[in-house]
């Protein structure tokens, strides 16, 4: 049971993150501010999630 929670928890932050880093690139932000939001996104997968949320740029991705 833990190891299945682990997983389904994981591709939730996957998905999440893979939103995010096609939210920045459809952003009007330089590309150089766009590299630094998709490493710290890549790097950092839960803190960089969260710091985007707060503090990213965003475009317009429909999902």
């Amino acid at each position: 049971m833990g190891s299945t929670f682990n997983s389904l928890v994981g591709l939730i932050i996957l998905a999440l993150d893979i939103w995010a880093i096609l939210n920045v690139i459809k952003s009007g932000s330089e590309v150089g501010i766009k590299v630094l939001w998709i490493l710290l996104i890549a790097l950092l997968p839960v803190i960089g999630l969260v710091i985007w949320a707060i503090a990213g740029p965003r475009g317009n991705v429909r999902i």
